[in-house]
């Protein structure tokens, strides 16, 4: 999830850590593994070939107050909440959904995270393409259904994102995900279709 900046991260993608999750420390060699993903790699050279430099402080590893798995904040990065996660398939996740929301924001250069739509079709884009909504995923959370879990699984995900945005209300981040859904949803780019 992408926040204006100066605001803390916070994300539809809430994970079911235990205890407290993990160090700071373990965190960072989670990363550092994610780093040498090739979904991350993919989206690293994308950003790059967009414009965007992603320095080597780019995703830190960092203890959330907030409920939170992790977040992008422009202009700082990419922080991943350590004690909310506890495996490398989190990490790697919350890396790859971050970097989605990263990599929006390098290529529209009118991109308004205070605004609903703009806000939706990020969260979009980043729950549909990330693999966040995987049927095993969505199977570990609790949520079975044979046919449709993946747009399910996003317009839930988008809703729990967009209305902790304290300028999308309820209602306006329904209408704006509505609005904006057809054209995010089938904006696969970086990628030529949808991982």
């Amino acid at each position: 999830m992408a926040n204006e900046p100066g605001s803390r991260p916070s994300s539809g993608g809430l994970s079911s850590a235990i205890n407290d999750g993990m160090t700071v420390d373990e965190c960072d060699s989670m990363i550092q593994r994610s780093l040498r993903t090739p979904m991350v790699k993919f989206l690293k050279e994308h950003l790059e070939k967009s414009g965007c430099n992603i320095g080597t402080n780019f995703i830190k590893a960092v203890h959330c107050d907030k409920r939170v798995s992790g977040g992008y904040v422009r202009g700082e990065g990419i922080v991943v909440c350590s004690n909310h996660l506890n495996i490398q398939d989190e990490v790697n996740q919350v890396v790859i959904h971050e970097l989605i929301h990263a990599y929006d924001d390098c290529r529209a250069a009118n991109l308004d995270w205070s605004d609903c739509a703009h806000h939706a079709c990020s969260e979009i884009r980043a729950g549909h393409l990330s693999g966040d909504c995987h049927y095993k995923r969505e199977l570990l959370r609790g949520f079975v259904k044979i046919r449709g879990h993946e747009q399910d699984c996003v317009r839930r995900r988008v809703m729990k994102s967009v209305t902790a945005n304290p300028y999308c209300s309820e209602a306006a981040a329904k209408d704006a995900m509505e609005a904006v859904w057809d054209v995010c949803y089938n904006d696969t780019k970086p990628f030529d279709r949808a991982p």
